[in-house]
C-alpha cells in the first residue's frame, strides 16, 4: 500500500508541473503540496488498514472542498475565458 501512495505522488507531482507550465501556480502549489503529502506518508511504513483510512479521509475532505467551490466560488455562466 506504501508504493500505491508513492504512485499517487508520482502523479500528482506531474500535475503540478503541468500545471506550473500552464501558468496556474495556485493550483501546482496546491498539487506540490499533495506531492509532499502522499510521498512523506509512503515512507511511514502504517499498517494498510492506516493507508485505507487515510485515504478515505483524503477524498473526504476533497469532496467537501470540491463541492463547496463548485456550490459557492464559481459563477454559474461563466465558461472558458
Amino acid at each position: 500500500m506504501d508504493r500505491m501512495f508513492r504512485v499517487l505522488g508520482f502523479w500528482t507531482g506531474i500535475f503540478a508541473v503541468m500545471f506550473y507550465l500552464g501558468e496556474m501556480e495556485e493550483t501546482s502549489l496546491l498539487f506540490f503540496a499533495q506531492t509532499v503529502f502522499f510521498v512523506f506518508l509512503s515512507y511511514l511504513k502504517l499498517s494498510e488498514r492506516m493507508y485505507i483510512y487515510i485515504f478515505g479521509a483524503y477524498l473526504t475532505v476533497f469532496f467537501v472542498g470540491f463541492t463547496y467551490w463548485t456550490t459557492f466560488m464559481m459563477v454559474p455562466g461563466q465558461g472558458g475565458h
